[in-house]
């Protein structure tokens, strides 16, 4: 490569690792070559100089993938430009096996490791402190001394709960998860903020058949139906909207319907689609590996909670056409 360039083996390097002085004609012109002849870095060499291995470990409980994809998807998207690589372990809820997982990183030479899990409000079954090197939590309880970024759950509550009263709605319901849950907690206070303290809340559990079962008690028990429902998760929205069908209720002409979380695949196949809050998780998990990156490099990063913006995805549930708020 050097030779290809006319230049030196060190030149070669501060050009294609972007550090070192030079002319910036000079970098622009050994980066076209390397790619013209196909030249790849020697990974191990790399590692070497830098005493780094260039691999960020991440681990995970949420199995099924619903939150840890998309977080992944974000780190992986920070990282692949700095030419760092994710590897994913699942550790389910055992922590025997956690630590056999954390230990193979620790083997690997991680540069770092993120936690990530299924509920902000509980940690990994797995001691994290401690270790030689540098720990993000994302949507999982992390330790004082760490950086730890999750979704804001009150703002989102707002979001959703404002955007009802702008179309017009008056009677206003909550329909959400288990009250120890500090996710629900914290979106049925916001939704209380914005509604009325004394605006309905039910909590039940995170599944279609309580959105289905809640508007069943809600017929049963008032004659003052609600025309504004906002559920705290997609599933719960999805049964709602399914019990007002069948009560011949229209949505959202009669009852406007607002879910969370856009898990789109069930966002988009609820009738008709579901208007939703979006937790940003790829956004979460994007800035969970450019932190991990920094610590990684010795650079200076505050500690504590970090809460993320949320976003409001406008479909025909409540709203009309697709739009992003």
């Amino acid at each position: 490569m050097a030779k290809a360039a006319g230049v030196s083996v060190s030149t070669v390097s501060k050009a294609l690792n972007d550090n070192g002085r030079m002319a910036a004609d000079t970098r622009a012109r050994i980066k076209r070559i390397a790619a013209e002849i196909g030249f790849r870095p020697n990974a191990l060499a790399r590692g070497l100089l830098s005493n780094r291995s260039f691999t960020i470990g991440l681990l995970t409980n949420d199995t099924y993938g619903r939150f840890t994809l998309p977080v992944m998807a974000g780190i992986s998207e920070a990282l692949v430009d700095h030419g760092v690589s994710v590897f994913l372990c699942a550790i389910e809820d055992d922590p025997a096996l956690g630590k056999v997982h954390v230990d193979a990183m620790l083997d690997k030479q991680v540069d770092g490791i993120i936690a990530t899990g299924k509920r902000v409000d509980r940690s990994l079954p797995v001691d994290l402190s401690g270790l030689p090197v540098p720990v993000v939590y994302a949507f999982t309880q992390g330790e004082p001394d760490c950086v730890t970024l999750t979704s804001d759950d009150a703002q989102g509550a707002s979001l959703a709960t404002d955007w009802l009263k702008q179309m017009g709605r008056k009677r206003l319901v909550h329909i959400t998860g288990p009250k120890d849950f500090v996710s629900a907690s914290e979106r049925a206070s916001a939704f209380r903020e914005l509604a009325g303290p004394d605006a309905p809340v039910m909590h039940g559990i995170w599944a279609e058949d309580w959105g289905h079962d809640a508007i069943d008690q809600i017929w049963k028990s008032s004659d003052e139906r609600p025309d504004g429902i906002f559920c705290g998760n997609d599933q719960i929205a999805r049964g709602v909207a399914d019990a007002l069908r069948e009560r011949g209720m229209k949505v959202p002409e009669d009852v406007s319907v607002i879910g969370f979380d856009n898990w789109e695949i069930m966002a988009a196949q609820t009738r008709p689609p579901l208007t939703t809050i979006d937790m940003n998780l790829k956004e979460l998990g994007r800035a969970a590996g450019l932190i991990v990156l920094a610590l990684a490099e010795g650079r200076v990063v505050e500690p504590g909670l970090r809460r993320l913006p949320c976003r409001l995805i406008v479909r025909q549930s409540c709203g009309g056409g697709n739009q992003k708020i």
